[in-house]
């Protein structure tokens, strides 16, 4: 018989049979038990979603003036371009229905085809009415097309009008469409604030005079693209100054010495330049 073997706290139950039989703990307290195996694991909700991308801000100012072919080109005149020597114009120029001859100052030379020129101060290329076809009846809608977007401009209806009396110069302008009965001058710099989609249109009855030195300022991701300057009279870009936008004039523009212009330069009449950078 086995007798009861005494620890530190009295008698202990028989250690179990090393070569089977239920396991002990040699402490008296019963049988082993097993690990508690690990239940299933439960399913956790998904995460509520994030907050979408942001929205673009709507655009601001009137539905944009549609150019049609004339967007095409840089520069389109109906009776001539003269430069002073040395300009540079990045993107494509036009006359018509005046002749090649109409173009000065450029030292145009005709391409192969006969259908348009090239010159050393145009990045771009260069087309006449009376160069080889397609280009004459493609110049006679870009004509016609440039006419209509000066219809357009004019006719919308406008936000202000008569705003400081024409004088300009100085103010901070948000997206719209300006109204002037009368000449404007940009004596001093003026300021375009708005979003890259805004839109501007200033029609003016009268002539349009920027001053010299004087800079029209693009804020807040504002766009030449988007800004129309719809001109009856003559508009005059004094010399140094900085320009900004589309110019639709129903007479001539003349660019004097040294002065820039980030835009397109369409004119009914004619356009001179005088050592001046056009650009996109």
């Amino acid at each position: 018989m086995n007798k009861p073997t005494f620890g530190p706290c009295g008698p202990c139950a028989p250690l179990a049979n090393p070569f089977g039989g239920p396991a002990s703990s040699p402490f008296g307290f019963g049988p082993i038990a097993a690990a508690p195996s690990a239940g299933p694991i439960g399913v956790f909700p998904a995460p509520a979603p994030g907050p979408g991308p942001v929205p673009p801000a709507p655009r601001r100012g009137p539905a944009p003036v549609l150019l049609g072919t004339a967007a095409l080109f840089k520069i389109l005149a109906k009776s001539g371009i003269s430069n002073v020597p040395t300009s540079s114009v990045i993107g494509d120029m036009g006359v018509s229905p005046a002749a090649a001859s109409s173009i000065t100052g450029f030292g145009l030379v005709l391409d192969g085809s006969g259908q348009f020129a090239t010159s050393s101060e145009v990045t771009g290329r260069v087309f006449a009415a009376d160069y080889a076809p397609p280009t004459p009846a493609n110049l006679t809608v870009a004509v016609l097309d440039m006419q209509a977007a000066y219809t357009d401009a004019s006719l919308r209806l406008p936000d202000q009008t008569d705003l400081a009396a024409g004088n300009i110069g100085g103010l901070t302008l948000a997206p719209g469409t300006y109204k002037w009965n009368s000449n404007v001058t940009i004596g001093t710099n003026l300021t375009l604030v708005g979003g890259p989609d805004d839109t501007w249109i200033f029609q003016i009855t009268g002539t349009l005079t920027v001053g010299p030195g004087v800079q029209i300022i693009l804020a807040g991701g504002a766009r030449p693209v988007n800004i129309v300057w719809q001109v009856a009279g003559a508009t005059t870009i004094n010399p140094g100054a900085l320009f900004n936008g589309t110019i639709l004039d129903q007479t001539n523009i003349a660019v004097q010495t040294g002065a820039a212009v980030n835009g397109k330069l369409l004119a009914q009449t004619a356009v001179s330049l005088d050592n001046n950078v056009i650009d996109p």
